[in-house]
């Protein structure tokens, strides 16, 4: 009974957002503003019913109700409860339901909340949402049926991919999904702006907060990917440039301008058509990574092995949307008036440069990412792009970037003067400056990349608190501390890439028990190896001392551990964090002479990468307290 209550709820959703498209274009074509007063609760409704069906289907997987055919293809009634309850969203249909889940759930609070865009603009924006929601409501329940029965049912479940099997199951994918959703609102925005060409500062004010909130989520999201899949594969890289990586980052990369596109757009009434093009293409990149990853084109530890037909049909919404969106920016774009002006030496203008920077960088992802599935396509032979690729030629824009970066909040809006500009940049760039020469006499032979990664980050670190002299801290705006905090937190994670980049040290031994290696300033010595027993997995754990010169030596225990349903293989990293970087060793198979594999890094400053992550995306949650606040204080009706 759940299951069919949750599969006619979504038929209902579906029709609610069917008639919520309808009322939207009626509203919309008769100018019938009042019609706004029939749309909201439609969206309302639509978000409720949607909502309850996702809750039957995690009820459905925590009680494994195993005549459900996606329950009984992704769980098993040996899983502990985590992963019973975050195996709801560990398959495709599962997360694909969470999508439209927070699809609709977004068009409600849209509906609910908005006040500041003029009703006209409104209607056509939730038109527009309800318009993504049905596509996608076709999907499930077309294509991707989560509530499809099997009769007869099982006697046990198939399990969950075990390399799901991780506390990240349950915060990483939603937390992505709500970026890329908070996107999909951005995209509604800028089509009904352009429907009623009303691009202003009204439009981008409403817009921020959705832009904002996304780009924490995409922030924090991509930031736990990286360090799950770091401990999580065994493999010791924080970063492999994988495509479905690059789904996350891509969007990310567009969220970023847009960001500070609206930003310049709802202050100083500027980058009119940059703002709506941006819009555009940041829900373009979601479309496009949701299509990498549910296409079945890609082989991948993150993908979802589907049927290529589910691919197409997300294609032909993708088309759809996206050239649809594209058609409408071109038909309109000739009536978005010309925001103010700025010159180039401006923080304006320094924002217009780093867009750029950012769509350069975005575009050579893309490339790398789409030319080995074009020229598959075209010749059938398997290419690669891996990690030289994009470090060689994303690199160096990433370098210049930050330098943009660090001069942008030192500017003044609209115009400003060069030599002036130059002289307030003049202790960060001595800072950038002592930070080389120390580098090069320290550590000499590093590399290019790593040596300008280390002297930007620690010229960009200083130049990040730039915003904060001779201000009153106490009166400091609350969106100012977190444009410092966030441009902080990039220093910090460049630098950490940098360091692990520049003093990464590897060893790899077939070693013997009782015998001592060596990595960085470790002494590493295997005491023993033993099978041992998890709750749904079989496992040959090692027994690694370690030891840092005098101090006490301590334990680790790295496993290779054996799921049977399904059948695979894992490696389980032991991993101790230091202040100045981490030691990372991994235990694999035994050869004929009782050898066994041993993987052994010293990562010297790696927990900066995530800890400025955790900083930019506390930056972003500031900046969004310190608008929203702000706003509410302008609003009009407001008793001060």
């Amino acid at each position: 009974m759940i299951a069919e209550a949750g599969l006619a709820l979504l038929w209902l959703a579906a029709a609610l957002a069917a008639l919520q498209l309808a009322l939207g274009a009626m509203g919309v074509a008769s100018h019938r503003t009042d019609l706004l007063g029939a749309v909201r609760p439609v969206a309302v409704v639509q978000a409720v019913l949607t909502g309850l069906a996702f809750l039957a289907l995690i009820y459905l997987f925590v009680t494994v109700d195993l005549s459900v055919k996606l329950v009984a293809a992704n769980n098993a009634s040996t899983k502990p409860l985590l992963y019973k309850f975050a195996g709801t969203w560990g398959n495709h249909e599962g997360s694909m339901l969470m999508w439209v889940t927070i699809l609709a759930v977004a068009g409600g609070a849209v509906a609910l909340f908005e006040r500041r865009l003029n009703e006209r603009t409104l209607i056509a924006t939730l038109a527009a949402q309800a318009a993504i929601g049905l596509g996608f409501y076709a999907f499930l329940l077309f294509a991707s049926n989560p509530f499809a029965r099997l009769n007869p049912a099982p006697v046990e479940g198939q399990g969950l991919n075990p390399l799901l099997q991780d506390p990240g199951l349950a915060f990483h994918p939603p937390t992505l999904y709500l970026g890329y959703v908070g996107l999909s609102v951005a995209f509604s925005f800028a089509v009904g702006a352009l429907i009623t060409r009303d691009v202003g500062a009204a439009f981008a004010r409403a817009m921020r907060p959705w832009v904002l909130g996304a780009w924490i989520l995409l922030t924090i999201g991509i930031t736990a990917g990286s360090y799950w899949a770091y401990y999580e594969l065994g493999w010791g890289g924080w970063w492999f440039w994988d495509p479905v990586e690059n789904a996350s980052l891509m969007p990310w990369l567009a969220a970023t301008a847009l960001l500070h596109s609206v930003t310049v757009l709802a202050t100083r009434e500027g980058l009119r058509a940059w703002t709506v093009m941006l819009a555009v293409v940041a829900f373009s990149m979601s479309m496009v990574g949701t299509f990498l990853v549910r296409s079945g084109i890609l082989t991948s530890v993150h993908a979802f092995a589907v049927d290529p037909k589910r691919g197409s049909f997300i294609l032909v919404l993708l088309a759809l949307y996206i050239g649809g969106a594209l058609a409408l920016f071109g038909l309109r774009v000739g009536t978005v008036r010309e925001g103010s002006r700025f010159d180039a030496v401006s923080r304006e203008g320094s924002l217009v440069i780093n867009n750029l920077l950012l769509s350069a960088i975005l575009g050579i992802v893309l490339v790398g990412t789409l030319y080995p599935l074009m020229a598959e396509a075209v010749t059938g032979e398997k290419l690669s792009v891996g990690p030289p690729y994009f470090n060689s030629a994303a690199g160096p824009l990433a370098l210049v970037l930050v330098a943009v970066m660090a001069a942008g909040p030192l500017m003044r809006w609209r115009r400003d003067d060069l030599k002036a500009t130059l002289t307030r940049l003049a202790i960060p760039v001595l800072v950038a400056a002592v930070a080389l020469l120390l580098v090069i006499l320290l550590a000499p032979g590093i590399g290019i990349l790593p040596l300008l990664g280390l002297v930007a980050a620690s010229g960009v670190g200083l130049a990040s608190l730039a915003p904060l002299w001779k201000r009153n801290l106490r009166r400091t705006p609350l969106y100012i501390y977190g444009m410092v905090i966030a441009h902080l937190g990039i220093a910090v994670s460049l630098g950490g890439m940098a360091s692990e980049r520049a003093f990464n040290k590897e060893t790899l031994v077939a070693a013997r028990i009782g015998e001592t290696y060596h990595v960085g300033p470790y002494a590493i010595r295997l005491t023993g190896v033993e099978p041992v027993a998890g709750p749904n997995y079989t496992a040959i754990q090692g027994t690694i001392v370690a030891q840092r010169g005098d101090n006490a030596a301590f334990t680790l225990h790295p496993e290779t551990r054996t799921f049977p349903s399904p059948q695979t293989e894992t490696n389980e990293a032991a991993i101790t964090t230091v202040l100045d970087g981490q030691l990372y060793v991994v235990v694999g198979k035994s050869d004929d002479e009782g050898r066994w594999q041993l993987r052994l890094w010293w990562k010297p400053f790696v927990t900066l990468i995530w800890a400025g992550g955790i900083l930019v995306a506390l930056g972003g949650l500031l900046s969004l307290v310190g608008r929203v606040r702000r706003d509410m204080r302008h609003a009009p009706g407001h008793d001060a």
